[in-house]
């Protein structure tokens, strides 16, 4: 596998969440600065975005926001982070989080986060990056797209190879292990 020095983190920009949620973005910000990996983000201060990168920055982390311009009225743009880019619209939102990071990690989100894990799965499924994507299923959040993808993979929709493209993990402390970047707590 690859050095992975940094992490694109796709999840949530509501704060109208659960607060186990905040705090397992809160959780995965501060893992990622205490083992020296960038957090690649949406560039929003709210929700899990902000809890993500808000952890990372106290933490001593580098965080790289990545915001469309029209967005930044919704999501309103984290200006604290170490670097942040604002983009003409999502695709190139996408495309520039993708060349910033080494990985990607899905927290839980909405459909805008849905539709950014799709879009990498299959980036990587058509050869386009060749980059880690984990799941992290956090109290089961992702269990019906888990499913989904093992239903199509099933029915012949999804090749076994394809389907294997995507790690899935339960607690944010398994992320960085299932991607080499840390020893698997015993």
């Amino acid at each position: 596998m690859p050095q992975i020095s940094s992490i694109c983190v796709f999840c949530a920009s509501s704060s109208n969440v659960a607060p186990k949620f905040l705090d397992a973005a809160a959780s995965f910000g501060k893992l990622c600065a205490d083992a020296g990996i960038t957090v690649v983000f949406g560039g929003g201060r709210v929700g899990l975005m902000g809890s993500l990168a808000d952890a990372a920055l106290a933490a001593g982390g580098d965080v790289i926001g990545v915001i469309p311009d029209f967005l930044d009225d919704v999501e309103i743009a984290h200006r604290g982070t170490t670097e942040i880019f604002i983009t003409k619209d999502m695709h190139e939102r996408k495309a520039k989080m993708s060349e910033l990071a080494d990985a990607f990690v899905i927290l839980p989100g909405g459909i805008g986060t849905l539709e950014e894990f799709f879009e990498v799965m299959t980036w990587k499924q058509l050869g386009q990056i060749d980059k880690p994507i984990v799941i992290a299923n956090l109290y089961s959040y992702w269990q019906p797209i888990v499913d989904l993808l093992d239903h199509m993979t099933e029915e012949a929709f999804l090749r076994p190879e394809h389907r294997s493209i995507v790690e899935v993990v339960n607690r944010v402390e398994m992320v960085l292990p299932i991607l080499g970047i840390l020893e698997p707590d015993k």
